[in-house]
């Protein structure tokens, strides 16, 4: 019986590390250029870290895993002001965890956060085409995936299967990604090895789970209704400029999935 729940208490924490954490062996870090649909767009940049231990990747902004580990620290917390949030702020704040099976999505939308799952069936067309790409060999691979078409740049000199956002199941892993417009353009720019828990990958375990459709058209109305922001901000002018920016926003919505399939 000792034995028992002896296995049960590791059960336990086993189960509540892999909640809010991720053992990490590498890293590859990303960066997006990205514009909405005007004709005249100009285009904007993000970061991305990719962390990976060989079965599984986890992926998140850049300035999230910043501040989700200065929360987890206690440098900052809910109180440190518009100003800190602002400085954190991304039009990507979504994690992603990536398994051969599935895709698990985490996602704040008005002050909640939710999350969905998705079937992991990336299907590539391998093309006979190679490059250079930095100092490793690439091939191509092209697919048509939630609304747009992709070409992909990969390499077997890392033999993972992952990528940035949710592109993976390629025989090595994916240096370059952009849509046919290039609205979506991913580059790696720094691989490494790393070892060590990233206690801050999940900070959201006990998000509400929600079927992908409606997260989207969560995402759709809060973005259509900058009033949003009214009880969140106090200033006059900050809430005048992000509410600018979110009409913007709005009116030129050019999400990176156009459709969820």
């Amino acid at each position: 019986m000792k034995i028992f729940y002896s296995l049960i208490l590791l059960f336990l924490m086993i189960f509540v590390k892999s909640q809010t954490g991720f053992d990490v062996l590498y890293e590859a870090d990303y960066k997006l250029i990205y514009k909405d649909q005007k004709s005249n767009a100009v285009s904007q940049e993000d970061t991305f870290a990719l962390l990976i231990n060989g079965k599984e990747s986890y992926y998140k902004n850049m300035k999230k895993y910043i501040m989700d580990s200065l929360k987890l620290e206690k440098k900052i917390n809910e109180k440190s002001g518009i100003a800190v949030g602002l400085k954190y702020s991304t039009d990507f704040p979504e994690y992603i965890g990536t398994t051969s099976g599935k895709l698990y999505v985490t996602s704040p939308v008005a002050n909640k956060i939710f999350k969905y799952e998705e079937s992991n069936n990336f299907e590539w067309k391998l093309i006979n085409e190679f490059r250079i790409i930095g100092k490793y060999k690439c091939q191509k691979a092209v697919i048509k995936k939630y609304g747009r078409s992709w070409v992909a740049w990969f390499t077997e000199e890392i033999p993972f299967p992952f990528g940035p956002y949710k592109f993976n199941k390629l025989p090595g892993l994916i240096i370059e990604i952009f849509d046919e417009k290039k609205d979506y353009v991913f580059s790696m720019y720094n691989f490494r090895k790393r070892k060590y828990f990233a206690r801050s990958a999940n900070m959201e375990p006990k998000a509400t789970l929600v079927n992908k459709a409606k997260i989207f058209d969560y995402q759709r109305r809060e973005i259509a209704d900058p009033n949003t922001y009214n009880k969140l901000i106090d200033d006059p002018e900050t809430l005048r400029m992000i509410m600018k920016k979110a009409q913007e926003r709005a009116k030129n919505y050019n999400p990176i999935e156009l459709s969820i399939e």
